[in-house]
């Protein structure tokens, strides 16, 4: 489901361009541009939440757009994630503060690069929603606009501290959180790893995030990485177990 986070999406490689444009295009609202100049232009004119950069390009690099960007008080809390090689990032980029939130190492999967920035697109959707959530300080929405996985990565990721609350039918999972990490979770006569297992599968239902939300309980043993790894793990283990066929997507190996 598309979320409302605006992305700027910039490469001079039109066919890096069209690939990530057509694997984002699903997730939120993306504007492309080939050049950091057109992308420039195109960020003063309508600030985007997220800015998906290449790194090397002809005239003004990514880096450049970045401190452009950084520089201007309408769109210096644009959310930056920048392509670049693996000797760029340790040797140019990583070292230097506010350059971005994240990077995507270069050459690239399609799907992995896909992963990587839609947890930071889920990230800024859910602080859009608690923008606006009700006046009693409780976030509250639909599994169908955010599932549990990617909302347990959002929570671990803005390193929040609340109580998750999960509802399906006449089903309930709490999980509390301590900055990003999964402290104490029940479900039913489930406590900890077993109870976050178990709804990570959920597909539907509703949830609601607390923020005041705290517990001292501790009956989770994995950190917040783990938990979701593992569970998935077992979740495909089930689908084989019961016949049927884990999902398998052809991924491209992308450059620029």
């Amino acid at each position: 489901m598309q979320s409302n986070v605006k992305v700027l999406l910039v490469d001079d490689n039109p066919m890096v361009l069209a690939m990530l444009l057509d694997a984002l295009t699903p997730l939120a609202k993306v504007t492309t541009a080939g050049d950091s100049a057109d992308a420039l232009l195109k960020a003063v004119d309508e600030a985007p939440d997220l800015l998906v950069s290449d790194y090397r390009m002809p005239g003004m690099d990514g880096r450049q757009l970045v401190e452009k960007l950084r520089s201007r008080s309408t769109t210096s809390g644009i959310a930056v994630i920048l392509l670049a090689t693996k000797s760029d990032i340790s040797e140019k980029l990583s070292m230097q503060e506010h350059t971005a939130d994240d990077f995507v190492e270069k050459p690239f999967f399609l799907k992995e690069a896909t992963q990587r920035i839609k947890r930071l697109i889920d990230r800024i959707a859910l602080e859009k929603m608690a923008k606006s959530a009700s006046s009693d300080g409780v976030l509250r929405g639909s599994l169908a606009q955010m599932n549990v996985i990617d909302l347990v990565q959002s929570l671990e990721m803005g390193r929040k501290s609340c109580l998750l609350t999960l509802t399906k039918d006449d089903d309930k999972c709490e999980m509390y959180f301590s900055e990003g990490q999964v402290t104490h979770a029940v479900y039913g006569s489930l406590a900890g790893d077993a109870a976050v297992f178990k709804v990570l599968r959920w597909t539907g239902g509703n949830f609601q995030i607390n923020f005041d939300g705290k517990t001292k309980q501790q009956s989770t043993t994995l950190n917040t990485q783990g938990l979701l790894m593992e569970g998935l793990r077992l979740l495909d283990e089930s689908r084989r177990d019961s016949g049927g066929q884990s999902e398998e997507e052809e991924d491209v190996l992308l450059d620029s």
